[in-house]
């Protein structure tokens, strides 16, 4: 999560059904209202996870923004939330941009509200109360404000300094890999191994928590907490969810009481520090600055590194390459991005005011998303875009990490991560390859471009 740690375009931790129109108190939506033209995406069948690239492109080809409905029959017809609600979609990389880009169109979905519809949702937030205002949904002058207390710590420079670290924790985890395999009786190169399970998960998830100062006995129970955030909820679940992120903040208020008292070299102990120009942050928007970076710091790294090794492991061509020139690898990680990037949209955006996108008149409330997966297989701005080319001269021109003021805040340490992570599997085990047909390996039903799960050989 990101699903880009990070201000996740990629990064996905949007907590989408907390920032649904609905969920925030605007007027309930009539299906019956949908124009005929409306297209309809149903996140839960495999058949559109496998031909989401197609459909993009089929869309793209005829208009560069549709009216569309996102269902999933997971969420079992929920009428109030995200799912089943009209919203504009941008397929095209030159209209995305815009998009991102345009000052017409906001984050801040209050922005947008009436007093009662404000009044409304405070109601109607619960636990996520004080994760309301986050880097995600706010604009300037508040984003630039929250951005500027937190921006230091991810600086290219900042982040090249946990270089030793992430090395030692991948070779660690490698070397665990084939202790467990060797338990089983296996050797190379006929080991097998779950990536995600057992590598491309507690990578980062390791990384952000050692960077936030979440102390290794509770590492454990905060990913508990958090590990169902991004996924379509039920009533069911988002009651257990609510219930999780309560736990979750009441134990990062008493983790920053313990922070204040000894403070260490540590993120959250910089943050309740943290002094720009007579500025400081509330507890609460330490509290969401905190959760957004767990979340964001290693859902969507998750993801960066699980598809590019499928990726480069369906592309035996480009994985040789990347063997005979490890040089390769810094590229090789912007064409995954741009290929299989972590977050397949942007989160919510809302207009402001009524504006003109891709020959398509939106109108002030309306919500829009970007398609990055889309955008980043837009003929128009890539060469033979379907191809993954690790060598490819323009790669870093995706839009993974979306773009203008809300460009994801960890995009150096998603790099990082993928750099060390893919250079040292494809060193270290020259036969790597799947461990299961390509066409047994599904991916999750979710905004996120994420694999249920990587069956490895090594």
């Amino acid at each position: 999560m990101t699903k880009s740690t990070n201000e996740p375009e990629a990064n996905g931790a949007d907590l989408r059904e907390q920032a649904a129109p609905a969920a925030h108190g605007l007027a309930p939506f009539d299906p019956a209202q949908l124009p005929p033209d409306t297209v309809h995406i149903d996140l839960s069948t495999r058949e559109f996870r496998e031909g989401a690239f197609e459909r993009y492109e089929e869309l793209r080809g005829k208009c560069p923004v549709h009216r569309a409905v996102f269902t999933n029959n997971s969420a079992r017809g929920d009428q109030d939330g995200f799912f089943n609600r009209p919203v504009w979609l941008v397929t095209d990389y030159e209209e995305g941009t815009r998009a991102l880009l345009d000052r017409a169109i906001t984050v801040d979905v209050a922005s947008i509200m009436t007093p009662e519809q404000l009044e409304q949702m405070q109601a109607q937030s619960g636990n996520f109360q004080p994760l309301r205002k986050n880097l995600l949904n706010v604009d300037p002058p508040e984003h630039t404000r929250l951005r500027k207390l937190v921006q230091p710590s991810f600086t290219a420079s900042a982040i090249e300094k946990l270089r030793p670290r992430i090395q030692q924790l991948t070779d660690e985890l490698l070397d665990a890999a084939e202790a467990v395999a060797a338990a089983r009786g296996e050797a190379a190169p006929e080991r097998s191994m779950e990536l995600i399970s057992q590598f491309s998960y507690p990578l980062p998830v390791t990384v952000i928590c050692e960077m936030l100062g979440i102390p290794p006995e509770d590492r454990e129970q905060t990913r508990a907490w958090s590990e169902h955030l991004l996924k379509p909820q039920t009533p069911e679940t988002l009651e257990e969810l609510q219930k999780n992120i309560g736990q979750f903040i009441e134990f990062l208020r008493r983790l920053f009481v313990a922070k204040r008292e000894h403070p260490a070299d540590d993120l959250i102990s910089q943050l309740l520090q943290v002094e720009v120009e007579g500025d400081r942050l509330t507890e609460d928007e330490i509290v969401a600055m905190v959760f957004i970076l767990f979340v964001a710091g290693h859902i969507t790294t998750v993801n960066l590194i699980a598809n590019g090794v499928f990726a480069l492991l369906t592309h035996p061509e480009q994985a040789e390459r990347l063997r005979q020139d490890p040089s390769l690898v810094p590229n090789a990680v912007e064409e995954i991005l741009r290929y299989y990037g972590p977050a397949e949209t942007t989160t919510p955006r809302f207009v402001r005011e009524e504006i003109e996108l891709g020959g398509q008149r939106l109108t002030k409330g309306d919500p829009l998303m970007v398609i990055l997966a889309a955008a980043d297989r837009d003929p128009k701005r890539f060469a033979n875009p379907q191809a993954f080319d690790i060598t490819r001269a323009d790669a870093n021109r995706h839009m993974a990490f979306g773009k203008g003021i809300h460009v994801c805040l960890g995009a150096p340490l998603a790099r990082l991560e993928g750099q060390i992570a893919l250079e040292t599997l494809f060193r270290r085990y020259p036969d790597l390859r799947l461990g299961a047909p390509a066409s047994e390996i599904t991916w999750e039903p979710s905004f996120l471009r994420g694999l249920s799960g990587l069956p490895l050989r090594f």
